[in-house]
């Protein structure tokens, strides 16, 4: 499981780094526009839509939970300091993907048996893609938060993020996380297409999905 999130480049517009994505197999895009406004955020939803329409790619936007209940996209992921989750679902139903941050297993534990989909933790390592980061967890940090969660009976899906190559796929992977979020290693390597499908194989060979 891949989840790319966008972020602004001076090489590529965001719909640019998007059609790169799902080209080199990616079906998870996380539209992320912390400084931008409502508008600008839909008007950039609008490009998108209608390439992860064509390729049962789910598109979900950080934050916004007014944008992604006007135009139907898939989900939304919560920071902490964003809209508690449990009012999002009740604005955006019961088939929305809501997604939240996580630093600690505290964190993750909190949401046993709410409806929330995913917990995004992290970060793996230091991120320019990110400001006030939380302290990094590295694999020790992961497999330390994951045995915890699992031990108090808490199944929600995680997913690692925070300045995550193509080479930390297999060490990350093995901490027992769900999945990968992945944005500035994909929109700096030489062809993100290419890079965006060998950790796509990657991830394959591991979980065989």
């Amino acid at each position: 499981m891949l989840q790319f999130i966008t972020h602004e480049s001076d090489k590529y517009s965001i719909a640019e780094e998007v059609q790169m994505a799902i080209e080199g197999g990616c079906r998870w895009i996380q539209l992320r526009m912390k400084d931008a406004t409502d508008e600008e955020v839909r008007n950039v939803a609008l490009e998108l839509i209608p390439m992860c329409q064509e390729t049962d790619t789910f598109l979900i936007i950080d934050d916004r939970v007014s944008v992604v209940n006007d135009l139907k996209v898939s989900g939304v992921h919560l920071g902490k300091d964003d809209m508690d989750p449990l009012e999002a679902r009740e604005l955006l139903g019961p088939h929305a993907i809501i997604g939240v941050t996580a630093n600690t297993a505290a964190d993750i534990i909190k949401y046993k048996g709410k409806d929330v989909d995913y917990v995004g933790l992290g970060p793996y390592r230091f991120t320019t893609t990110k400001k006030n980061l939380a302290p990094q967890l590295g694999i020790e940090g992961y497999k330390s938060i994951v045995d915890e969660v699992r031990k108090a009976g808490v199944e929600l899906p995680i997913v690692a993020i925070g300045g995550i190559t193509l080479d930390d796929v297999s060490p990350v992977m093995s901490t027992g996380v769900n999945g990968l979020a992945v944005s500035g290693a994909i929109i700096n390597a030489p062809d993100p297409m290419l890079y965006t499908s060998q950790i796509m194989e990657r991830l394959m060979n591991i979980t065989g999905k």
